[in-house]
């Protein structure tokens, strides 16, 4: 089983740390084993680089873009994909600041759900921990000055 944590990164930490994904990776890593004071902190520098999940626009994506995949259902605050042909199953749940989504069998599912928040909001940034993996849904172009 994979299990993504997506944050949603201002856009200014965004365009800045853009190859430099795993400062964000250890710091969000760093959150999990900190206690005490240094925990609080880190998680008021998260909250800092973060913005609050659009979750009304995210619903609607999610409903729009996936409403005519037969595998496609929603039950109780959970969106469900499950494709039993090629064993491929994914579930997304949304909270305030973060997305979390499990998948299992192949990755068919979890790159639906990757491919319409990638069209919602351009600084996703998914994190697996137990994987250690993480990366942008939609890679932020880097400016050309001539």
């Amino acid at each position: 089983m994979r299990t993504y944590q997506l944050y949603l990164i201002e856009d200014e930490f965004a365009s800045h740390y853009f190859g430099k994904e795993r400062l964000f990776f250890h710091l969000f890593l760093e959150k999990d084993h900190a206690q005490g004071e240094l925990k609080k902190i880190i998680e008021r520098q998260i909250q800092y680089i973060t913005k609050p999940i659009p979750s009304l626009r995210v619903q609607k994506t999610l409903v729009q873009k996936l409403s005519k995949i037969k595998e496609f259902h929603y039950e109780n605050g959970v969106y469900y994909i499950e494709r039993k042909g090629i064993f491929s199953a994914a579930k997304l749940k949304i909270s305030d600041r973060v997305i979390f989504l499990e998948s299992k069998g192949s990755f068919d599912s979890e790159t639906i759900f990757f491919e319409a928040l990638r069209q919602c909001e351009s600084s996703f940034l998914a994190m697996d921990f137990q994987h250690q993996r993480y990366g942008w849904l939609n890679p932020i172009k880097e400016r050309k000055f001539v």
